[in-house]
C-alpha cells in the first residue's frame, strides 16, 4: 500500500508537467480561439487540484496497476489510452451536446490529447512502479 502511495505521489508532478505543457504552451492559442469567451480569467486552483488528484488515481487504478500486475507496459499504455479516451470523450461530447457552439475541432483535439496524456502518464507510471518493485517479477517492456 505504501509503495502504491509513493507511486501516486511521484505521478502528480509528472501528470501536472505534461498537462501544463499542453494547456499553457502547445494548445493555449487554440483553446483561446475555440472557447476564449467561456474561459475564466482566473483558474479555480482548488477545483483543478481536486481534478488532478482524482484523475491521477484513476490512471493508476485503471491503467498502471493492471499493467504492473501483468508485467506488461503495453497493457498499461493501452489501458491509459482507453481511460483518456472515455474520460475526455465524456467531457467533450457532453459539452458539445449542452453548450452552444462547442467546436467539433476542440472535441477531436481534446480527446486526442486525453488519450496521449493518459498513455504517457500510464507508461511513465509503469516504469516508475517497476523501479519501486511493484508488479510481476520478471521485467517485460512490452
Amino acid at each position: 500500500m505504501a509503495t502504491h502511495l509513493k507511486l501516486y505521489l511521484m505521478l502528480v508532478p509528472v501528470f501536472f508537467a505534461i498537462d501544463m505543457l499542453w494547456l499553457g504552451v502547445v494548445a493555449a492559442e487554440a483553446y483561446q480561439h475555440w472557447i476564449g469567451e467561456l474561459l475564466s480569467p482566473q483558474v479555480d486552483w482548488l477545483a483543478a487540484m481536486i481534478f488532478y488528484c482524482l484523475f491521477i488515481a484513476g490512471i493508476q487504478y485503471f491503467a498502471i496497476r493492471p499493467g504492473l500486475a501483468a508485467g506488461r507496459l503495453r497493457l498499461a499504455a493501452g489501458q491509459g489510452a482507453l481511460f483518456g479516451f472515455f474520460t475526455y470523450m465524456t467531457y467533450d461530447l457532453t459539452n458539445r451536446a449542452t453548450l452552444p457552439d462547442w467546436p467539433l475541432a476542440m472535441v477531436l483535439a481534446d480527446i486526442a490529447w486525453g488519450m496521449t496524456l493518459c498513455t504517457l502518464v500510464a507508461s511513465i507510471g509503469w516504469f516508475i512502479g517497476r523501479r519501486l518493485g511493484l508488479g510481476a517479477q520478471a521485467p517485460q517492456p512490452t
